[in-house]
């Protein structure tokens, strides 16, 4: 008797392998695949504006490597004693505007030429809503420090920073909306970088503080919207991350406390799935002997003198040597020094 919904994922072509360098953008659960195959050596390049939700601000930020946008001193404003910009996450923010400044820039630069040659880009869109400043006019904080909006004083926001909540206004992209902003987006993706390969899923965690059936019109509509993209470009594909923990998982044992995010048995069950289909069956078996070294890796022994420490140590570094040498366009430095005893 079966317990769970069979669910069939399309077989992709031409599989991610080792050789590919990885974009991967958009919401939280991102960086649930982004740190997995990063762990396992991929080249992998992550969320160069931090953590993304909406498909505008996904698409945006990605038009802004294909040019390799460099960010002014116009485009930050100051609020919370911090500079911060509308664009990027918080970790981007200082309380220095040439920190802030010079760190989004160094950002731009690398996912400019990183995206350039990678062979696949991983986009995870988390919501339709989007939030857009409404006000047209300076605002300054506490210390009367004027907040610089110029031109973006009535565009769409990637992160509110806590400003107050009476500078934006809550928008509910619409498909067409949606639709549109990223045909523009993979348009200049394709011009920019011929082989590019992207992969959509679509962010299992749930949005409640939108409301129970706001978060469900708000993933429906991505999910519209993406099986629109997949069916019209040759090079687009789709990965049911949602699906899985929805529909097969669909249990509240595999979320955390928060009832919202996915916990780690259900993002692990995802990443089983996304591994047996995405990667190409020598790059798995690869996969699988770079985790064992990993895992030794991370081994801490309670006795290191010990003659079957010593053992341990020199069994998984003739294992690390012998892999890297066989797989020379992986990086097991970090391994060797460890299991050599010159590493921490």
């Amino acid at each position: 008797m079966d317990f769970q919904i069979p669910i069939q994922i399309p077989v992709i072509p031409n599989r991610i392998t080792y050789k590919d360098k990885i974009l991967l953008t958009g919401s939280c659960f991102t960086e649930h695949i982004g740190d997995k195959l990063q762990e396992l050596k991929f080249s992998v390049l992550q969320n160069p504006n931090g953590i993304l939700f909406d498909p505008h601000s996904v698409a945006s930020s990605l038009v802004s490597y294909v040019h390799n946008k460099q960010y002014k001193e116009s485009d930050l404003f100051y609020v919370n004693e911090l500079w911060q910009s509308w664009q990027h996450h918080s970790r981007f923010s200082s309380i220095s505007q040439d920190d802030c400044l010079g760190a989004i820039n160094a950002s731009q630069y690398r996912a400019h030429h990183f995206l350039k040659k990678a062979g696949w880009l991983i986009i995870t869109l988390g919501s339709s809503f989007s939030y857009r400043l409404t006000e047209n006019v300076a605002h300054s904080d506490q210390s009367g420090v004027a907040s610089p909006f110029g031109s973006h004083a009535t565009g769409a926001v990637a992160n509110c920073h806590r400003a107050p909540a009476q500078w934006f206004r809550k928008h509910l992209m619409t498909v067409e909306e949606t639709s549109s902003v990223l045909d523009n987006c993979i348009h200049q993706l394709f011009q920019f970088n011929p082989g590019l390969k992207i992969l959509f899923t679509i962010s299992p965690v749930r949005h409640i503080r939108d409301g129970v059936i706001e978060n469900n019109i708000s993933k429906a509509r991505l999910i519209e919207v993406v099986h629109h993209l997949v069916n019209k470009f040759d090079r687009i594909y789709y990965f049911p991350a949602y699906e899985l923990v929805i529909d097969v998982l669909r249990d509240y044992r595999f979320y955390d406390v928060d009832m919202v995010h996915p916990n780690y048995p259900a993002t692990r069950f995802v990443m089983d799935y996304f591994m047996n289909h995405l990667l190409s069956e020598d790059t798995r078996q690869l996969a699988n002997e770079i985790q064992q070294i990993v895992t030794a890796r991370k081994h801490k022994p309670f006795q290191p003198q010990t003659i079957a420490h010593k053992k341990f140590m020199e069994v998984h570094k003739e294992k690390t040597a012998a892999l890297q040498e066989r797989a020379p366009f992986i990086s097991l430095n970090e391994e060797l020094d460890y299991f050599s005893g010159t590493g921490t």
